[in-house]
């Protein structure tokens, strides 16, 4: 795993930019896939993949897109849904077209719904050669995607409930707390985990503790998001405050120098 410490939010933006851009071409395919955070954490990094599609540096107009989650029971055209979220802050910036995004299925009306809206969601990614880079951020206590504290490292997509801290940090997005959907469907650990290069942003003091635990905790489902520590091709890519616990950062400063 690799950890890269930028000074500042934009900084760590457009490192992290650089990262997914090398990963996309790395692909070598003419129909690459892109994993879709949503959250404040990756705002940045699109922008900054939108300036490269601008200047003609990078071509998503192939390209697929796939979710890492969605909220269960907000209706169709929500604007806090993560596929109309995606749809303003990805689709049209990085000219992704929006029948080439896909996003896990809320809409069902019960648990068999949904769980087989999880299976066929499986399916697609599948169908479409895998992940090549899955752009990720990580909750307050350390979740990735929806995955909260106790989810198996090996899940699959899936209908979770969302604790109680990730509906507060989220309601900020909403008119309140009593607007913050119940549950989710959420790509798995395991799902993550197939993806061929995991790009992990993060910013803010507020990351800090979660961000020690899971790149220097040990592998463990109280903190999701250090299955990162179990992928062959991760990087972390943090500003100064992000990374203030890591007890390792003089070790990483100078790795990331001598590449």
């Amino acid at each position: 795993m690799e950890v890269l410490v930028l000074p500042t939010p934009a900084d760590v933006a457009r490192r992290a930019a650089e990262v997914v851009i090398d990963g996309l071409e790395a692909a070598r395919r003419d129909e690459p896939v892109l994993g879709l955070a949503t959250g404040s954490s990756p705002l940045g990094l699109y922008a900054e993949l939108a300036r490269a599609v601008a200047s003609g540096r990078l071509d998503l107009r192939g390209a697929r897109g796939f979710a890492l989650d969605e909220y269960v029971g907000l209706p169709a055209g929500h604007p806090q849904s993560y596929r109309e979220v995606l749809l303003r802050e990805v689709c049209g910036p990085l000219a992704l077209a929006p029948d080439r995004l896909h996003v896990p299925d809320g809409s069902g009306e019960d648990e068999d719904e949904l769980v087989a809206g999880a299976t066929e969601y499986e399916r697609l990614i599948r169908e479409a050669g895998g992940v090549d880079v899955q752009i990720l951020g990580i909750g307050a206590n350390g979740h990735l995607g929806f995955n909260e504290p106790g989810s198996a490292l090996s899940s699959r997509t899936r209908v979770k409930r969302l604790s109680d801290r990730t509906r507060h940090d989220n309601a900020r997005f909403f008119e309140g707390i009593t607007d913050v959907p119940t549950h989710c469907v959420t790509q798995g650990l395991g799902t993550v985990l197939d993806a061929r290069r995991l790009v992990l942003v993060a910013s803010g003091p507020g990351k800090a503790e979660a961000v020690a635990a899971a790149l220097e905790g040990p592998l463990s489902a109280s903190c999701p998001a250090s299955v990162l520590q179990w992928h062959a091709d991760a990087t972390a890519v943090l500003d100064e405050a992000a990374a203030s616990m890591l007890r390792n950062r003089d070790y990483y400063d100078a790795s990331a120098a001598g590449l």
